[in-house]
């Protein structure tokens, strides 16, 4: 009798534990399937499919404009095909839960205008000027007696702007450097540190080399080569498909003005397995190759204004875009420019992921035409930002080569872009 209940207690802990690890996978598996932010155009209906156990319980987010969804909180079951009908454009949250009871995700619904853009495929050469002057990084040096110094150690760090020094604002490393000389024992910076300002003191000394130092790499300006995805109606402008990182510290370059000249490509080095290939550009600083100016660096691009010679860039036609929800595995197509050609190249869409995590890598695509194969190896640095054509509508652009596969890449939402 006693075994038996021990059997029957441990087979009851095992079903526990199962339900649990059931619970558990299946929480993290169906968090997945739901995007974080979802995009619908303003008065029309889209239908979304999640099929899973779980509510969404819909609540408007500010208060101008109408809508077929009320003011106050809705619940929707999201095991069922939903219809959902907006306005005119307005923003709205889900709070998703789990069989009706379990918190499972927060989700932004926004609603965005119906809109045309001309897909573009261009490269372009890109200055960009820091928000202050960026920090690369802190180290040490000799002074004039040959003492190993560190001032900035523990008081400055990657990715901190530096805006002021002893309160006259700088924004180049010259600027920055005659306030040093200018110091006789310590100088005061402050710093824009996550946002947020600061300020630092740091002592001065002389180096081995008769200059003042405090002990830091810093950075004022970025340039390369990328491509441009598309142009408005009123030449307004999106490229590159993520955000313009430096180099060293990899963080997305705080940056508010910057500009676009035209380049030419003058080698193309293949991709293989392993071994990314690139454009090699070159760029012409003058008014007579501007093409017009950098608003805003973020994680999803580049935006800005094109002047009338980057407008002329636009010689292909103007066409919808497709939301996330409408983009499908299968056939698709990239406009890239390859040997001062702009050209449709063929790729296939082999997966599409949703979640917000993997913004720059919502579409996941193998190059399967021959030519570009040929031409580039597949996806090359300096093609980020070539639109993805899908269906006759653009679904979004080249972010990412994956380096094991030259001949794989990665794409983001074209919502995603907008929504910036």
């Amino acid at each position: 009798m006693r075994l038996r209940k021990r059997r029957l207690v441990f087979l009851y802990a095992v079903l526990i534990v199962a339900c649990v690890a059931f619970s558990v996978t299946g929480f993290f598996a169906y968090e997945g399937m739901i995007p974080s932010t979802l995009y619908v155009r303003t008065d029309e209906e889209e239908t979304f499919d999640f099929h899973i156990p779980a509510t969404g319980e819909i609540l408007a987010v500010g208060t101008s404009g109408k809508s077929n969804i009320p003011e106050d909180k809705i619940t929707i079951d999201l095991s069922k095909t939903v219809l959902m009908k907006t306005g005119e454009s307005k923003d709205y949250s889900m709070q998703v839960k789990l069989f009706g009871v379990i918190p499972l995700k927060q989700v932004d619904v926004r609603v965005i205008e119906e809109k045309q853009l001309i897909p573009l495929g261009k490269p372009v050469g890109i200055y960009l000027k820091t928000n202050g002057i960026m920090v690369i990084g802190v180290g040490d040096f000799e002074d004039e007696n040959g003492l190993v110094r560190s001032p900035a150690l523990n008081v400055l760090k990657s990715g901190d702007y530096i805006v002021k020094a002893n309160n006259t604002e700088v924004s180049t490393k010259d600027e920055l450097m005659n306030c040093i000389q200018e110091c006789e024992s310590g100088i005061r910076l402050e710093i824009l540190r996550g946002g947020e300002l600061q300020e630092k003191t740091i002592p001065v000394y002389m180096g081995s080399d008769g200059q003042k130092r405090i002990g830091i790499w810093v950075r004022d300006n970025v340039q390369g080569i990328g491509t441009m995805t598309f142009m408005d109606s009123k030449g307004n402008f999106g490229a590159l498909g993520h955000g313009i990182t430096d180099a060293d510290t990899g963080e997305v370059m705080e940056s508010s003005q910057g500009s676009l000249y035209s380049t030419e490509i003058v080698k193309i080095k293949k991709g293989k397995d392993g071994d990314p290939g690139e454009m090699t550009g070159v760029i012409v600083y003058g008014e007579d190759r501007l093409l017009g100016h950098v608003n805003e660096n973020s994680n999803r691009g580049i935006y800005g204004e094109l002047n009338e010679k980057g407008k002329s860039m636009a010689v292909e036609k103007p066409l919808e875009i497709a939301l996330r929800q409408e983009v499908v595995k299968g056939p698709a197509l990239i406009l890239t420019t390859i040997d001062g050609k702009t050209d449709y190249y063929e790729i296939e869409i082999t997966g599409i992921n949703l979640v917000h995590d993997r913004v720059n890598r919502g579409i996941e695509f193998l190059v399967t035409d021959e030519e570009l194969i040929e031409k580039t190896g597949g996806i090359i640095q300096g093609m980020s930002g070539s639109p993805i054509i899908q269906n006759d509508k653009i679904i979004g652009a080249v972010t990412h080569v994956m380096i094991q596969n030259s001949k794989k890449g990665y794409g983001i939402f074209i919502d995603n872009m907008l929504g910036e």
